[in-house]
């Protein structure tokens, strides 16, 4: 089945050459082009596409009001482009508050080599965001604040092996949810980690802005996001969380109610004593941060007294560290299918029978403020 593309940008060099490499990738096709964010609405009423890619700065009307415009009146997933700066990663992640399902940095020597791998990539990209109409319920105006991450070109971000865990519904012995029962036993945890990737930043948002600056638990967040992105991405959190949220540094101390985001492009690892070491991007690895190195270190560290989410997200990073948690006896939730925006990162541990609780994006917030 052909996935249609609008492609809404005011530059004509760029219309042409994303119109150039998406008819040249097998099963996408363009089906229009717009200079600006009103003719973008206008053609995407009329024409319906599978798959907006949508351009910020631009006249007549921005990206940022045309996503929010197009999600009121046509809801359709959107792509947007939007550069490797600290004033980008803000206007990407009000994007995605907007309602945008993701991004990709906008690069325009990679665009005007045309390279092979960039035209994966953006074919990746695009697959990957068409998967969101088929979840009408995900094609919303969102809350007021946040964002999500992606696949960088040519930056540190997720990569084509993610296609390894491929979107389906689990086998036969699919997990169901479990909701806690009314007089559930309360354990006690001494760290809160949670993971995500596709769609993390505005489920981070939704779980995150339940907790009460009571919360009694330190937490670490590990958010697959360029280098520039996380630094914006954590001071917009802390704006908006009755918790306080910093991007980590090396030395860090762990503390309840507070969250620490690991830093794009490096791994975050937790030492003994509850302090944070921040060590610089392995390039064998193509996770930057990696849930799962984030994981196992606080399985090292915590053993059993560790809380694990695994929110949405494509591939399979936090699962093999889901793993050593477990080992150690720790617990594990997920969020559930029907709430993923990509539902691979959560599909991974639950069919890997890791999980103690899959659970609605909107009740693990609840949950988690219950430990207060």
């Amino acid at each position: 089945m052909t996935v249609s593309v609008l492609i809404v940008d005011d530059s004509s060099f760029f219309r042409r050459r994303l119109t150039q490499m998406i008819d040249e990738c097998p099963g996408l096709k363009v089906v229009g082009t717009a200079s600006n964010g009103r003719e973008g609405v206008a053609k995407a009423l009329e024409l319906k596409p599978d798959v907006i890619t949508m351009d910020y700065e631009m006249p007549i009307m921005d990206g940022i009001s045309a996503v929010r415009e197009i999600m009121a009146k046509q809801p359709t997933p959107i792509l947007m482009f939007s550069s490797l700066t600290y004033e980008g990663a803000r206007v990407t992640l009000d994007s995605l508050e907007a309602g945008a399902v993701d991004y990709l940095p906008k690069n325009f020597d990679d665009i005007s080599r045309n390279s092979a791998e960039l035209k994966q990539k953006l074919a990746e990209r695009i697959n990957i965001v068409a998967r969101a109409r088929r979840r009408p319920a995900l094609l919303r105006v969102a809350p007021a604040a946040a964002a999500p991450l992606s696949i960088s070109v040519g930056a540190t971000a997720e990569r084509a092996p993610e296609q390894r865990i491929p979107e389906q519904r689990a086998p036969e012995r699919k997990p169901v949810l479990r909701p806690a029962p009314a007089a559930r036993p309360r354990r006690h945890y001494s760290l809160l980690a949670i993971g995500t990737s596709t769609g993390g930043p505005v489920a981070l948002q939704t779980v995150l802005t339940a907790l009460p600056a009571s919360f009694p638990m330190p937490i670490v967040l590990i958010q697959h996001m360029p280098a520039t992105f996380t630094r914006a991405f954590a001071e917009r959190l802390n704006s908006q969380c009755k918790i306080s949220v910093k991007e980590a540094a090396d030395g860090d101390a762990l503390r309840p109610g507070q969250a620490l985001l690991a830093p794009g492009g490096k791994q975050l690892m937790i030492t003994k004593g509850g302090k944070i070491k921040v060590l610089p991007g392995d390039e064998r690895l193509n996770y930057k941060p990696s849930v799962d190195i984030t994981f196992a270190s606080a399985a090292n560290v915590y053993r059993d007294q560790v809380l694990a989410v695994v929110l949405t997200g494509m591939g399979a990073d936090g699962c093999e560290g889901a793993r050593l948690l477990k080992q150690n006896g720790a617990s594990v939730w997920a969020q559930d299918e029907a709430s993923s925006v990509i539902y691979g990162m959560p599909m991974a541990v639950a069919k890997a029978n890791l999980t103690d609780e899959i659970l609605p994006l909107q009740q693990i917030g609840p949950r988690l403020a219950e430990f207060t």
